[in-house]
């Protein structure tokens, strides 16, 4: 599946719910889902900088594909980067640099975010394309 069919799938599962409380509860139910990240891992170099709850992200490189992990003490933040983790993830440097999140604006989730969590959104985004730039320059540089 394509990252444009993982969007488009998004999309779907978030039509099928009524309204935005049922939406909420569907994010937290995604973040309960996510697989805690290792303590070793939860250190300050991998937490995302602009989120007002605590979001640790890692990306590992697996042949030409970015895995991300995630993780956060907050529910409702933990189901929206779990919800960018399967954007994401499995997809090359390329192709996340290049490809917009863009099932957030036809869901409407930017008009039912704070600030804050709309802020955090964009930052987790934000970092996942640093980490494929990232991996996108060491194996130009390979």
């Amino acid at each position: 599946m394509d990252i444009q069919e993982k969007g488009k799938r998004i999309i779907k599962e978030f039509e099928l719910l009524q309204d935005w409380p049922e939406r909420y509860k569907y994010i937290i139910k995604l973040g309960s889902k996510l697989a805690p990240l290792a303590e070793e891992e939860k250190v300050d170099d991998n937490l995302v900088k602009g989120c007002q709850s605590q979001v640790w992200l890692t990306a590992k490189q697996e042949e030409d594909k970015l895995i991300f992990e995630a993780d956060s003490d907050a529910a409702i933040t933990k189901g929206l980067v779990a919800l960018m983790v399967r954007f994401y993830s499995g997809e090359s440097p390329e192709t996340i640099i290049n490809t917009q999140p863009f099932f957030i604006d036809e869901i409407g989730m930017a008009k039912h975010l704070s600030p804050t969590r709309a802020n955090g959104l964009a930052s987790m985004v934000k970092q996942m394309k640093i980490y494929a730039m990232a991996f996108n320059t060491k194996k130009k540089l390979s």
